[in-house]
């Protein structure tokens, strides 16, 4: 039987990923953050381990992964970077990561800890062969299509989305009549909504896109629930996603309540 290391961060992703992995005959062991994983996520997972980010250390947890004989792992869910430039600010093993990565960039940081896994042996992977499912077809996922002007704020924004993801500042800006209210960062997606829907009011459109060298291993852009709970909050009106590389999780919920809300979902 496969064996498949699982760091899981947070949301609904890493379940999702767990129980494919299971159906398709593979056994999987988390390695899930205190504060930041479902709390019950052992449930769903062959064999859990819980890791305080604050007291990381990581001779012990290559140790961990070498007693479990991990020979593949797979990062999933979003493990917000605040955490590590927070509570894992004084920890002396990730600042000696941060410090050996070229920069402070997602996929600098990434790229780092990728490289000690190869060191010990360990392969990581990306999740395509699990949830290639979850990619949606291009077209307008909903019964309400855009409007004349909201297809022309997808156009306008799609471009500028593709050049802040280009610059790896994040993944997701909106827009209302052609001009950009706000741009993800550090925060994260839901964040960047919300600060929208407080600068003007309703009616804004959420384009969020992939990286051009997107890198699977890592990074899976993914759309769910939760962010068309913040849409709705928000008084946002429509989403544009890129299409091929970016999952949609929990699609025909989702697609279920943005009708009911009058919310437009468009893969681009």
């Amino acid at each position: 039987m496969e064996r498949i290391g699982l760091i899981a961060g947070s949301g609904n992703f890493p379940l999702l990923f767990a129980r494919e992995a299971k159906k398709k005959g593979a056994k999987v062991i988390a390695f899930a953050i205190k504060g930041l994983t479902s709390p019950n996520f052992g449930e769903f997972v062959d064999r859990i381990h819980w890791i305080d980010i604050s007291k990381f250390k990581i001779q012990k947890f290559i140790v961990l992964l070498l007693a479990e004989r991990i020979k593949k792992m797979i990062m999933v869910g979003k493990i917000d970077k605040s955490l590590i430039f927070g509570k894992a600010k004084d920890n002396e093993d990730i600042s000696s990561l941060l410090r050996d990565a070229k920069d402070n960039m997602d996929y600098s940081i990434l790229e780092e800890f990728t490289k000690r896994f190869n060191k010990i042996g360990i392969k990581v992977i990306d999740g395509l062969d699990y949830l290639r499912n979850l990619m949606p077809e291009k077209g307008v996922l909903t019964k309400r299509v855009p409007s004349k002007d909201e297809w022309e704020d997808i156009k306008f924004g799609l471009s500028l989305a593709r050049e802040v993801a280009r610059l790896d500042i994040g993944q997701t800006i909106t827009v209302k009549n052609k001009a950009v209210i706000t741009v993800e960062a550090m925060e994260g997606t839901d964040e960047a909504i919300k600060r929208a829907g407080e600068l003007v009011g309703d009616d804004f459109t959420v384009i969020k896109v992939a990286r051009p060298n997107q890198d699977m291993r890592w990074d899976v852009p993914l759309i769910g629930f939760e962010t068309l709970e913040t849409m709705i909050k928000s008084k946002a009106r429509v989403l544009a996603i890129e299409s091929g590389k970016m999952f949609f999780v929990e699609k025909a919920k989702v697609i279920r309540e943005a009708d009911l809300n009058e919310i437009t979902i468009v893969v681009a």
